[in-house]
């Protein structure tokens, strides 16, 4: 195999399609469990094409170009697993064949192969998470326009003031797309002090590139007076260096156990064996700091999953595929290659079906609620965490991220907050509210025309019938 994918033919992308195919079909045949950032991303799309607008009418802390392009995949594929995953297939794809050519474009081997698009799609089911449509998939494929601008600029005879600008746009439009990706942007402006010729024009022009995406969302909502909405919900939640753990790093870990051997084993190749041009070196060298950028997100991410090391693999499937071209016996290379594939999709097999006890994806799924079987198929309003109840209904209301509203309904003295409930209520009173902690009645008390409109039985409150 490794010697097929060897040859320059852009045909061998077809194989690498099939080959995606044929690792992704178990999911389709055997889907698992719904994950929370799934049916987060759904109550996005349907909140959205309901006319509620980010941020304002809708509580929450979604990326303005994700929570858009949810609201475009939620009239596509509604509330498909299956279609969802398709259309990361795709994306997956994609990459992988981009990031083929981009390499083979900027002769980063000695030779032209298409070995890393494959590399790139076998890591890209290195946990089963990763297979499904979400804001890193979306921001990852933004990053390598974002790469494929770089390497062009640390190429001199290829210099151009456009190549800055738009290699800028594309890291402001990763970071709209997942938060914690500005870190690429600052990542990139020391890449490029240390490999090229910086001035301060051309810091100027990557700034202003960078900035210009935001300086667009917040004029839109400037525009409307729904300035602070947009910075309370948005900049300043995501703007945190605290890390919620939903998968532990040790699952994590043993998930990148094979990806992190052949990495050790691929770097120790190319400090002994390779031999390359000043620019096939430089580009090595930026790939090696592309990936401790991406360590860095990795560590500020707000909530770290194992789809939130999707930056990784580019570095990885380069370092990878670099080892495998530089191994002399055939029949090495090529043992080498299966037992590589073969154990990234057992190791994603044996955590999916729990196989390996150490893994612990529990935090990822839908956890039951019992007590509340009775509400399905209804817009409520969840006032606490159990937000797995959203997976039989809709969302009713605006409030939709707990740890943003729950400032709101601990505070019901301050005038603002009630006149936010009201309008919710306004635009979408809930037919169903979860009140585990009484949070409600003191907003009931202040709001009466509403008491009179809803009927409590124990934690819950039921919208009467007019």
């Amino acid at each position: 195999m490794l010697r097929f994918f060897r040859f320059n033919d852009p045909y061998r992308l077809l194989v690498v399609l099939l080959i995606i195919i044929l690792v992704s079909l178990p999911l389709f045949i055997s889907p698992s469990a719904i994950t929370l950032q799934e049916l987060k991303s759904m109550l996005v799309g349907e909140a959205l094409n309901d006319g509620k607008t980010l941020y304002v009418q809708l509580v929450d802390d979604t990326a303005p170009l994700t929570a858009w392009i949810f609201g475009w995949v939620e009239i596509i594929a509604s509330r498909s697993i299956g279609g969802r995953q398709v259309l990361a297939l795709i994306l997956i794809f994609f990459q992988a064949a981009f990031f083929a050519i981009l390499l083979i474009n900027n002769r980063a081997y000695n030779e032209n192969t298409y070995l890393p698009a494959l590399i790139f799609g076998i890591l890209s089911f290195y946990s089963i998470d990763l297979f499904s449509f979400s804001s890193e998939l979306l921001g990852s494929t933004v990053l390598l326009f974002a790469l494929n601008n770089l390497f062009k600029e640390i190429e001199f005879r290829v210099q151009r003031d456009e190549t800055l600008l738009n290699l800028g746009v594309y890291l402001g439009i990763a970071s709209l797309l997942v938060f914690s990706y500005f870190t690429f942007a600052v990542g990139t402006l020391l890449i490029l002090f240390v490999f090229t010729r910086m001035t301060m024009q051309k810091t100027f022009l990557l700034l202003f590139g960078f900035a210009l995406p935001h300086l667009l969302l917040i004029s839109f909502y400037f525009f409307w007076d729904n300035h602070m909405a947009l910075f309370q919900n948005f900049y300043g939640y995501n703007f945190t260096f605290i890390t919620h753990r939903v998968v532990d790093m040790k699952s994590i870990l043993l998930l990148g156990l094979v990806p992190l051997t052949y990495l050790i084993f691929s770097l120790i190749m190319l400090n002994r064996e390779a031999h390359f041009t000043k620019y096939q070196s430089q580009l090595l060298q930026v790939m090696f700091l592309w990936l401790l950028v991406a360590t860095a997100e990795a560590i500020i991410t707000r909530k770290r999953t194992p789809h939130s090391f999707f930056t990784f693999i580019p570095p990885l499937a380069y370092f990878i595929s670099h080892y495998l071209l530089l191994i002399r016996r055939k029949r090495i290379a090529e043992m080498m290659l299966w037992i590589f594939m073969i154990g990234i999709v057992s190791m994603a097999w044996a955590s999916r079906t729990n196989k390996i006890k150490a893994i612990d994806f529990s935090g990822l799924f839908i956890k039951n609620q019992p007590a509340y079987k009775q509400i399905q198929n209804r817009r409520i309003m969840v006032l606490g965490d159990p937000f797995e109840l959203y997976q039989q209904n809709k969302l009713g209301g605006y409030f939709l991220n707990w740890e943003l509203a729950k400032d709101i309904f601990k505070n019901p003295d301050y005038f603002e907050n009630i006149i936010l409930v009201d309008r919710s209520f306004q635009k979408d009173a809930p037919e169903v509210i979860v009140d585990q902690n009484n949070l409600m009645q003191p907003f009931f008390d202040r709001i009466p025309k509403w008491q009179l409109k809803y009927k409590r039985e124990g934690d819950l409150y039921f919208k009467v019938s007019n």
